[in-house]
């Protein structure tokens, strides 16, 4: 089936994987809406000939039938609660809120199901995450024990908009970043989270007082699964990438190491590494993913199972939400 979509905020690039998944697998846009961001609109617009347009209503006509949003973070949701009075399904960049109480409006939208809500929690769809998936549910780490995962981000300040900056607006480190680290937990062990505690750090950007720039966690599963979390917006800018993000899991059989962006000696291609008791280490032969996250999303809307489903989208960001209370606030 062909679908029309349009894009209904366009502030963050992450918008532009929904956008270059749906034409490659056929479907049409109708028109980008963003009043603010206009030279990333203009870009998505040049890149692939979708008109600009200054009508929200005009995205939510009857021909199109579902939406993506890149909105700023605290402004999903009202966007999401537009998609479903529209009765148009909507795929948004992650975090969907930023706050208890968005959350609750979330909740109720998914609760209702009128429409389907996707989010661009991409990392199940990468093929090294896919690979580490079976290899763990194959048995050859034994039974996972513990999983660290680090994710240093490039900031670079005078590319950021201000409301990058603003806690209320952007949700602030944790709900912003561990949100794709909390639904890899949850994927990877099936197992929920029951305790997370940690901290935020400020120690630059004083003109910006609410924005946290480390952030780590300590999380504990309901299978006895522990886990690590850290991120922080110090990636150096001379750095090959813009964040030397790393996953641990060690089991009782064996351990990996997942190098999402490469080693520069060697490789910028995704490198997972296996040893075991049984076996040397080796660098394991990556798997492709059945899907692409927009068709999976897509099967949803036509009735079938997706890997992503309302309920990851709900509990991935409840426990985001609920961490972010937790944390103890670091000045120096």
């Amino acid at each position: 089936m062909a679908y029309t979509f349009s894009i209904i905020g366009c502030q963050h690039a992450h918008v532009g994987i929904f956008i270059q998944e749906m034409l490659e697998l056929g479907h049409t846009c109708a028109g980008i809406y963003e009043p603010d961001n206009v030279a990333l609109a203009a870009h998505f617009s040049n890149t692939y000939q979708i008109p600009v347009v200054d009508d929200v209503n005009r995205l939510l006509a009857s021909d199109v039938d579902l939406v993506g949003c890149a909105a700023i973070n605290n402004e999903k949701i009202s966007i999401i609660e537009l998609c479903e009075k529209h009765g148009r399904h909507v795929m948004i960049d992650k975090p969907a809120v930023t706050n208890r109480e968005d959350l609750q409006r979330l909740e109720a939208v998914l609760n209702r199901g009128a429409i389907q809500v996707g989010m661009l929690l991409t990392e199940r769809f990468r093929s090294s995450l896919y690979t580490l998936k079976q290899i763990i549910e194959q048995g050859q780490l034994g039974r996972v024990l513990n999983i660290t995962m680090r994710k240093p981000h490039r900031l670079t300040p005078t590319m950021r908009p201000s409301w990058h900056f603003s806690k209320e607006q952007n949700g602030g480190i944790v709900i912003d970043l561990f949100i794709h680290d909390f639904d890899l937990l949850r994927w990877l062990t099936g197992q929920e989270p029951v305790s997370a505690s940690g901290y935020m750090a400020k120690s630059i950007l004083p003109e910006h007082p609410t924005f946290y720039d480390r952030a780590g966690l300590q999380v504990v599963m309901d299978g006895q699964v522990t886990a690590q979390l850290y991120a922080d917006w110090h990636n150096p800018e001379r750095s090959w990438t813009w964040g030397d993000c790393r996953l641990f899991v060690t089991g009782t059989q064996g351990s990996a190491e997942l190098r999402l962006e490469g080693d520069p000696f060697v490789s910028k291609d995704d490198l997972l590494l296996v040893v075991t008791h049984e076996e040397e280490l080796r660098r394991a032969e990556l798997l492709q993913p059945p899907s692409s996250i927009t068709a999976d999303f897509l099967n949803r809307i036509e009735g079938g199972t997706g890997v992503i489903t309302h309920r990851d989208i709900w509990l991935a960001t409840k426990a985001t939400i609920e961490a972010d209370q937790e944390v103890q606030l670091i000045h120096e």
